[in-house]
């Protein structure tokens, strides 16, 4: 007789709690092991130390299983720069920021003197602006956060330049900023996504247009 009316093996359950508690044990021990839990800094590729982990590509458990899984956290900004403003108000173009964007593999950003050759004088009331002058006043660029992107063991090398010159719209592969205010990832960058767009626009699939 069935005791268990919904069909669920409760062995099967608990070796799958074993496994995740394993896992995350053995996660917090490297943590701890190289002072993650108590403030430290992680140390720098350069300086990589003997974690424990049998490959040096991750420092950790966690961050080879957030690649593995391709987990990413959201980014967190530290200006509220809003998109939808500055193009549909001011009528900025994409390339007026990301000038490299038609010309090399790196759209770039600009650096925190294209701002201010504006904010100098628009808007200094605000927080958001006002955060900006410290950042020029401190000397320091503003430390913007990647939105995009790939880890590095998927090995894609992207050009901007080729996309721009085939008229990719940049919302093909970003989404339409126009009605964003801080920029959010809405288009994942998977291999069937970047395959599909080749296809429609007869490019070339081979794998050593991308993995090079």
């Amino acid at each position: 007789m069935n005791t268990n009316p919904r069909g669920r093996n409760p062995y099967k359950w608990a070796i799958v709690c074993l496994a995740v508690l394993t896992v995350a044990g053995l996660a917090l021990s490297i943590a701890s092991r190289n002072g993650f839990l108590s403030g430290q800094s992680s140390p720098t590729p350069s300086r990589r130390v003997n974690t424990g982990v049998f490959t040096p590509a991750h420092s950790s458990i966690g961050e080879a299983a957030r690649h593995f899984f391709g987990m990413r956290r959201e980014p967190r900004q530290p200006i509220a720069y809003t998109h939808q403003l500055h193009i549909q108000k001011v009528k900025l173009s994409c390339d007026y920021c990301h000038a490299n964007v038609a010309t090399g593999p790196i759209a770039t950003i600009p650096s925190i003197t294209v701002c201010m050759d504006c904010h100098e004088s628009v808007a200094t009331d605000r927080p958001e602006i006002q955060r900006l002058t410290e950042y020029q006043t401190r000397g320091e660029e503003v430390p913007w956060q990647r939105v995009y992107g790939w880890t590095d063991e998927a090995h894609v090398r992207f050009n901007h330049a080729p996309h721009i010159r085939a008229k990719v719209g940049c919302e093909t592969c970003h989404g339409d900023l126009s009605q964003m205010t801080v920029a959010q990832r809405v288009v994942e960058h998977t291999m069937g996504f970047c395959v599909n767009g080749h296809t429609q626009r007869q490019a070339p699939n081979d794998c050593m247009t991308c993995h090079y």
